[in-house]
C-alpha cells in the first residue's frame, strides 16, 4: 500500500520569467499586502488554506556546497535571478549563505522580503526545549529575522552527542508550531516524512504542513505520493533533481546510468534544445513542485537557471516519464545508519 562571488547578467526578460516560475504554497501566516513581491505571484491554484504566496518553482540548494566558495556561490545564484534558497543546520554552512545573503541582496538592491528562504530543524534539536534554541541560532547563522519557511530534516531524533536515534517527531512539530505562532517563521513543513507519519501530524496538530521537501527525480517520480500531498493543499519541493549525478551518493554495482547521461534523457535534450540539465529541472517543474539544484560554479549556476526558458513538449515528458519502468532507484536513504526503516510504503523504501 503506498498509502491510506560573481555577478552574473540576465536579460530582463529572463528575470521576469524567473518571476513568473512560481508556484502556490498555502501560507500559513499571511504576508501583508505589498510586503513582498512573492505575494503578487501568479500560483497554479492547488493549495487550500491561507492567502496565495509564490514559492520559486526553481531554488537554489546548499546541501553540501563547501565553505570556501558558499557565499559567493549564494551572491552569484542571486546575481543570476533566483529567488528561492534551500539552506539547512545540518549543512553546516548557514553563516557562509547568510554572509551571501546579505552581499547578494546589497549589490542587487533587494528586500529580504524579495527573496524565499527555507532551512531545517536537524535531528539533535527535536527536544522541545531545544527547538527554540535551534531557530535563534538557524536566523543568527544567515543573518535574517525570519524564515519563509522551516522543515523538520527527518523523523528521527537524537539527545545531541549522542548516536541513539528513534523515531521522535510529534513534540518537536508542536514546539515548531509555537515558533511559527511567534512570526519568525512563516511556515512549517516537513522533509522526508512517510505517508504514516504525515497523516499523524496532520491528525495531531492544529497546522497541516505547508510543504513536504523529499527526493524526486525521474529514477524516483513518486507520482502518487505527489498527487495525494497536493489534493491535500500541501507543496511538494523535490531535492536531488539531478539523482546520482550528485558525488555524495556512493556508487554501487546496481545503480542505474548518471542521470545526466541517460540515454532518453540526452535525447530529449538534443530534440528540445536544453542540456540534460535543464530537462530534469523542467520536468519536474512541469508536475507542479519545486526543484533546488545545487552548483558552486557559476556556468552550472547559469545554466540551471536556463531551466525556466526549457520548454519541453508532452511527448518529450511522457518519454522522461518512463524512464522510472527501467531504473527504479532512491539514493538518499539512511535508515541502515539511523537503525529505522524509514520512507515506509513508498518506492524503492
Amino acid at each position: 500500500m503506498l498509502f491510506p562571488s560573481v555577478c552574473l547578467f540576465l536579460s530582463a526578460p529572463a528575470i521576469a520569467a524567473a518571476a513568473l516560475g512560481r508556484h502556490q504554497v498555502p501560507l500559513q501566516q499571511p504576508l501583508t499586502e505589498g510586503s513582498s513581491h512573492l505575494s503578487k505571484i501568479p500560483s497554479l491554484g492547488f493549495g487550500t488554506s491561507g492567502l496565495a504566496s509564490g514559492i520559486p518553482s526553481l531554488g537554489f540548494g546548499t546541501w553540501n556546497l563547501d565553505k570556501s566558495n558558499v557565499s559567493e556561490a549564494v551572491s552569484a545564484a542571486l546575481h543570476a535571478g533566483y529567488r528561492h534558497l534551500d539552506c539547512a543546520t545540518a549543512y553546516g554552512n548557514q553563516k557562509e549563505v547568510g554572509k551571501g545573503i546579505a552581499h547578494g541582496l546589497k549589490s542587487l538592491n533587494l528586500k529580504r522580503s524579495d527573496i524565499w528562504v527555507t532551512s531545517k530543524l536537524w535531528n539533535d534539536h527535536h527536544d522541545p526545549s531545544l527547538v527554540e534554541e535551534a531557530i535563534t541560532q538557524t536566523l543568527h547563522d544567515l543573518g535574517i529575522a525570519y524564515l519563509d519557511l522551516w522543515l523538520m530534516h527527518w523523523p528521527v531524533g537524537n539527545k545531541p552527542d549522542t548516536g541513539n536515534t528513534q523515531l521522535d517527531y510529534l513534540p518537536a512539530w508542536h514546539a515548531m508550531e509555537k515558533v511559527h505562532k511567534s512570526g519568525r517563521v512563516r511556515n512549517i513543513g516537513l522533509s522526508n516524512f512517510s505517508p504514516t507519519q504525515l497523516k499523524d501530524i496532520i491528525d495531531h496538530s492544529d497546522t497541516k504542513p505547508s510543504v513536504h521537501q523529499f527526493e524526486v527525480h525521474p529514477y524516483l517520480p513518486q507520482s502518487k505520493w505527489i498527487k495525494y500531498q497536493q489534493e491535500l493543499g500541501i507543496s511538494v519541493t523535490a531535492y536531488s533533481p539531478f539523482a546520482n549525478t550528485n558525488p555524495t551518493y556512493t556508487p554501487s554495482k546496481d545503480d542505474p546510468p548518471f542521470l545526466l547521461t541517460n540515454f532518453d534523457m540526452l535525447a530529449v535534450a538534443a530534440k528540445s534544445g536544453c542540456t540534460t540539465a535543464q530537462v530534469a529541472l523542467a520536468w519536474g517543474m512541469s508536475r507542479g513542485y519545486s526543484v533546488i539544484p545545487k552548483a558552486s560554479h557559476i556556468n552550472h549556476i547559469k545554466e540551471n537557471f536556463g531551466a525556466l526558458e526549457c520548454h519541453l513538449e508532452k511527448e518529450d515528458l511522457e518519454r522522461i516519464d518512463e524512464i522510472s519502468k527501467k531504473h527504479l532507484k532512491r539514493f538518499n536513504n539512511p535508515s541502515k545508519g539511523y537503525g529505522i526503516k524509514l520512507f515506509d510504503g513508498l518506492e524503492d523504501a
